[in-house]
This record gives C-alpha cells, structure tokens and sequence, in this order.
C-alpha cells in the first residue's frame, strides 16, 4: 500500500478556515449578549434585575426613556402602549371588569409580567403589533414588568 501524500493547499490571503470563522462568531455573539445584558442593566449574575449602572453610555443606536419617579399621574382608561422601551401610561386606573389591552409598538419583543408571585399577568414575548388582554377582577394595585427588559415596569390600579 502505497500512502500519498499532497502539499497543503495554500489560502487565499483574507480567508480563515471554517473552525476560525465559527470561533470568531462565537466570540461575536458573546460579546454581543453581555452587550445586550449591560444595555438591560441587568445580568445573570446581577442581585438586583433593572439596576442599572451608573454612567453607562445606552447601546449604539438605542434611547432609553428617562423616567422620574411621581412624574407621569395616573391615567384612566383601558388601552397601554408599549413604546421606546416603556410602558405608557406607567400607572393606569381602571375599575373592576375592566379589561385593559396592551401593544407593543416596539419593533423588540416584550412582555406584560406580574412582578410579584401569583399575580395574574403572563403574557407571552409579543412581537412588534401584537396585543396582550386582561380583565382585572379585583380591586388592588398589579405592578408588572417586561421580562426581557426588566427596568420597563409599570402599575394598574383597580378601584370599585
């Protein structure tokens, strides 16, 4: 048996073989994940989801709303728009057997959560038009958030 043997073949300069090209986008889509944690102001390993730090520049391209606690009054009525990345109104009131629809008007997908356990708000990721529905049977206050950017957090207030 005889073995042959061939030179290697040479690269075109500017080329990387398969396993480089995959390494650096592995390497990409790291960097780019704790890019998009730190624009959250969250992380994995964060004790406190929605704290943000202090000074840090947003992402490239993306605004986030300045919120002043007290600033926006509550609003009536049945409708929240969820846009740049808040949820407008932050507090709506409404009366028990209201139902309220949210939308997204984001081209990022969120989320309606109850912050609190049990609470009755799950909606799934919607993407940019979809809307989330629920009819508040209780009176109370239901403080809810988008799981996917978690500093976007607002309330309902359900009177009799």
């Amino acid at each position: 048996m005889t073995e042959t043997h061939h030179p290697p073949k040479p690269r075109t300069p500017g080329r990387r073989s398969r396993t480089a090209a995959g390494l650096a986008l592995a390497a990409l889509a790291t960097v780019g994940t704790l890019g998009l944690l730190s624009a959250c102001g969250t992380s994995p390993h964060s004790s406190s989801a929605g704290a943000s730090r202090p000074g840090a520049p947003p992402m490239s391209g993306m605004s986030m709303p300045t919120r002043h606690p007290g600033a926006e009054t509550a609003v009536t009525g049945d409708a929240v728009a969820i846009k740049n990345f808040a949820f407008s109104p932050a507090t709506l009131k409404v009366r028990v057997g209201t139902t309220v629809t949210w939308t997204n008007q984001d081209t990022d997908a969120h989320t309606v959560t109850s912050t609190g356990p049990g609470g009755p708000l799950h909606s799934p990721a919607m993407a940019t038009h979809a809307t989330y529905s629920h009819t508040f049977t209780r009176p109370g206050t239901y403080a809810y958030l988008c799981t996917v950017h978690p500093f976007m957090t607002a309330t309902v207030e359900v009177t009799r």
